[in-house]
């Protein structure tokens, strides 16, 4: 299993669920990943932690206040990592970005801000205190990849690399398909696509991808608990994808890996 302990600066380490009826969707996610989702009790706002053979995955959360502009009511959140959150939530002012949630602690676990990009789409910004965040990535009924899809690819590229020092290539033609994949260090840990006129009436986000052993089984296994299908499957060089979305309307993409 591809276990984690760490993430460097401005990898995905974390991503949660803000819905109306955290219970009711626990059910969907239980089913379609396996995964076991504890209600963690009214001390904690009823933050249900998601787990696959004991390893923390992601979190759903019932959601607080207004979601972020243009967002539905019920969407899932990337959390980047940082070693320094304060540091962070000033370079994203300073770039033209908009702090949701100042930095603050959660303690016994870290330290986070939320915040949104020029662009619109939002993003959490996680410093590890005793939890780093997800302790498997790239399995099956983890998270496997995340992407910023946007409606200005070049703000946002700027954006973040200002934030985290990305090293961005752009690997579409960049202009038909405009997409960037986002390195540290050598390695790929995110990316960005540019959102066309497919997109129309979808606001910038941060889209979630979750690791699975067969796609299309996938698909209807997401059908037949309720959820909906939004696009696909479809073949890529990455693996075989899907675009869905669960009983509450959240919605995130399925790849089975190549291989």
């Amino acid at each position: 299993m591809a276990e984690r302990t760490g993430y460097p600066d401005g990898a995905p380490c974390w991503v949660e669920l803000a819905t109306p009826d955290a219970a009711a969707v626990s059910g969907f996610y239980a089913g379609l990943f396996g995964w076991t989702c504890q209600d963690q009790g009214e001390e904690f706002g009823h933050y249900t932690m998601c787990s696959l053979d004991g390893r923390a995955v992601a979190a759903i959360s019932p959601a607080q206040g207004a979601p972020p502009a243009g967002a539905p009511s019920s969407y899932w959140s990337v959390y980047l990592a940082t070693s320094d959150v304060d540091a962070g939530a000033a370079t994203v002012e300073a770039n033209g970005g908009k702090l949701l949630a100042p930095p603050m602690d959660v303690p016994g676990f870290g330290r986070f801000a939320y915040a949104t990009d020029p662009t619109g789409a939002a993003f959490g910004l996680w410093q590890a205190g005793p939890f780093s965040g997800a302790q498997l990535h790239d399995e099956p009924g983890a998270l496997c990849w995340s992407e910023v899809t946007t409606t200005d690819g070049a703000a946002a590229d700027t954006f973040y690399r200002a934030l985290f020092g990305y090293e961005q290539e752009q690997t579409g033609d960049g202009a038909a398909f405009d997409y960037t994949v986002w390195r540290i260090g050598g390695t790929e840990v995110c990316g960005r696509l540019q959102m066309d006129e497919n997109w129309a009436g979808i606001a910038p986000h941060w889209m979630a991808y979750f690791a699975v052993p067969d796609c299309d089984a996938a698909v209807r296994r997401v059908t037949e608990l309720g959820g909906a299908l939004g696009y696909g499957p479809f073949d890529t060089p990455h693996g075989r994808m899907a675009v869905v979305s669960d009983p509450a309307g959240a919605h995130f993409t399925l790849c089975r890996r190549p291989g």
